[in-house]
């Protein structure tokens, strides 16, 4: 294992590299960067409009702007340097796992994380506990009761919960609980006055906040893990040796989850790492945008639209080495939860 362990670390080091090399080369090549809009705003322009025009050599848009100003904002933004030198210097800062700084915030990228980072946690951990809270024992009971009129009236309502988009939800439980009944807030993870509050007030607004968001995130969540375990129960439920723990009288409890839900649990124990960390970063910028939370999800969109690189580089590198540890996580849980697994 130690061997196979070294080998997927090296591996990362040419995937990561791959990444940040193709990321990086892609927004060379894409219209309205810093220096277009900078010269855009000098111009008393929109810098969200015709700075799109102000790209190619020589700058198209720069009429009406000093040559010796375009250079200054250039070195502001370190475009006075070759391509190459800028993508080593970059390679190099992240090796020190230093993202850099961004060119609109006036913060290094890192601070914009941990600013971000609880309102992704809040959405993340909730999200994810409560997905497989619900969906684990609904998979056990659908396995145990298949065919049955349980089975198929909860397969019907998760494949619904499934069909639904989370944001489209989200906005059926703002107009109707947040406006016409008004039992829940609009926008924001916590209140105004959240400081000012005791511990139990700040807990009981917080949970009022964030409910609805929640909700809109862990309908649809739970359905493939739900589906996933009732797959692996009724596959392991038809299995000899469950026939045989039965032939020896065991009880139908003690077949279930002393032989069937160790084997059965395999590929969903296996996924908890990838699905753990996948909830932070992944599917809240809808959700994030319509209840007006700021996390990571936003922060990655806004820092794209608004061409701030170096917040999209560090976050695509921070959340990349994330997601290739994760999964070298998940694939040693397997030696975890079944031993005769072999890498070899």
């Amino acid at each position: 294992m130690t061997s196979y362990i070294l080998k997927r670390l090296l591996l990362m080091i040419p995937t990561l590299f791959g990444v940040l090399l193709l990321t990086f080369a892609m927004v060379q090549f894409v219209p309205g960067g810093p220096v277009e809009q900078m010269v855009a705003q000098l111009q008393g322009r929109d810098s969200g409009g015709e700075s799109a025009a102000a790209t190619g050599a020589g700058y198209r848009g720069r009429q009406g702007v000093d040559a010796k100003r375009i250079e200054e904002i250039k070195v502001l933004y370190g475009f006075d340097k070759p391509v190459h030198e800028r993508f080593w210097q970059m390679l190099g800062q992240f090796a020190r796992f230093d993202l850099g700084k961004s060119f609109y915030q006036n913060k290094d990228v890192w601070q914009l994380v941990k600013e971000k980072l609880p309102v992704s946690i809040s959405l993340g951990l909730w999200t994810f506990f409560i997905s497989y809270l619900i969906a684990v024992p609904l998979g056990v009971a659908k396995a145990v009761r298949a065919g049955s009129r349980f089975d198929f009236i909860t397969s019907l309502l998760v494949l619904v919960g499934y069909a639904i988009p989370g944001f489209v939800l989200g906005v059926a439980l703002l107009v109707v609980f947040g406006g016409q009944l008004q039992w829940f807030p609009l926008r924001g993870l916590t209140s105004p006055n959240w400081e000012t509050l005791s511990w139990g007030a700040k807990i009981t607004d917080y949970l009022w906040h964030i409910t609805l968001p929640i909700i809109a995130m862990v309908l649809g969540s739970f359905a493939v893990t739900a589906v996933l375990t009732k797959n692996s129960f009724l596959e392991e439920i038809r299995k000899q040796y469950v026939l045989t723990a039965r032939a020896k009288g065991l009880s139908e409890k003690q077949v279930l989850y002393k032989h069937v839900f160790r084997n059965a649990l395999i590929p969903i124990i296996t996924g908890f790492p990838a699905a753990f960390v996948g909830a932070f970063f992944t599917g809240s910028l809808l959700i994030e945008t319509l209840f007006s939370l700021d996390g990571l999800g936003l922060l990655s969109y806004e820092s794209v639209i608004r061409r701030d690189y170096p917040v999209v580089l560090g976050t695509l590198y921070l959340f990349t080495l994330i997601g290739l540890v994760t999964k070298l996580i998940s694939d040693l849980c397997y030696v975890l939860v079944d031993p005769r697994v072999k890498f070899d």
